[in-house]
């Protein structure tokens, strides 16, 4: 891996999406769910990979409690079937992450067990399998590490507007990635977001209030609603990037199959 490949495609570090570095370490038996979540997930992706071939997921995990929005996941990322050093079968991820809730995020490629050991609200994991074809297209983005980050945008918000480019939150980097992934001349966010919208992909609509607003802004570097329109945010509707929009509008398009989920 080259150096600046490398700099881009971190090595796992204790950043968390949206959450701040000094939060407390996980407690021994956290960390022994997380990984008890990640070994099921496991044997349940090389279970489905025995019966149909799946190489590639988008997968899913509850890293905090979205339950007052409608909201059942967090976080997303792309998973594929690969070798490890040793010649063994591995799932990896890659996905976007927050850095310790400051304005700016990496692109992470980590292994179940890594993905699954951050502060967990709910230990339960989630994916949807794409059509053999789209599978196959992400296996292809993602093992060329120049294509795996050509759509990372470094500025972040945890809420950024679904059709802007001045932010990019963790979601919205895995959707328009899978748009590049499926239309290998999409070659900028813009390009990205255009065919998402061609394909009926639409965001999840977050009621907040303007008080809300200003206290998660004034609170948070990783929040900024500056780029959704203002007739929008005014009227109090913050139109963004969910899990639970994706796997509805995978399912919807046919470009993938139903949920599946694996809960301790």
């Amino acid at each position: 891996m080259t150096f600046a490949i490398a700099a881009v495609l971190l090595v796992a570090q204790p950043a968390q999406a949206g959450r701040s570095c000094d939060a407390k370490k996980p407690s021994a038996a956290t960390i022994e769910r997380g990984l008890t979540l990640a070994e099921r997930t496991h044997l349940a992706l090389e279970a489905d990979h025995a019966r149909n071939g799946t190489q590639a997921v988008l997968l899913a995990r509850a890293g905090q409690d979205l339950t007052k929005y409608g909201l059942r996941y967090s976080h997303l990322g792309i998973a594929y079937r690969t070798r490890d050093a040793q010649g063994g079968v591995a799932w990896r991820v890659l996905h976007k992450l927050n850095h310790c809730g400051t304005a700016e995020a990496a692109i992470y490629r980590q292994g179940l067990g890594e993905f699954f050991l951050d502060d967990l609200w709910r230990f339960e994991a989630a994916w949807v399998v794409p059509t053999p074809a789209l599978q196959a297209q992400l296996v292809a983005v993602l093992k060329d590490e120049s294509r795996a980050v050509r759509l990372h945008h470094k500025p972040y918000s945890i809420v950024s507007y679904v059709w802007g480019q001045r932010y990019q939150q963790s979601n919205q980097w895995a959707i328009e990635t899978l748009a590049q992934g499926v239309e290998p001349g999409i070659a900028s966010r813009a390009q990205a977001q255009a065919w998402l919208q061609f394909k009926g992909y639409l965001p999840t609509t977050l009621r907040l209030g303007p008080l809300t607003r200003l206290g998660a802004r004034a609170s948070a570097a990783n929040v900024a609603f500056d780029d959704h329109p203002d007739a929008k945010r005014f009227s109090d509707r913050i139109e963004t990037v969910t899990v639970d929009s994706v796997f509805a509008w995978l399912q919807r398009s046919g470009l993938g199959g139903a949920p599946v989920a694996v809960r301790l």
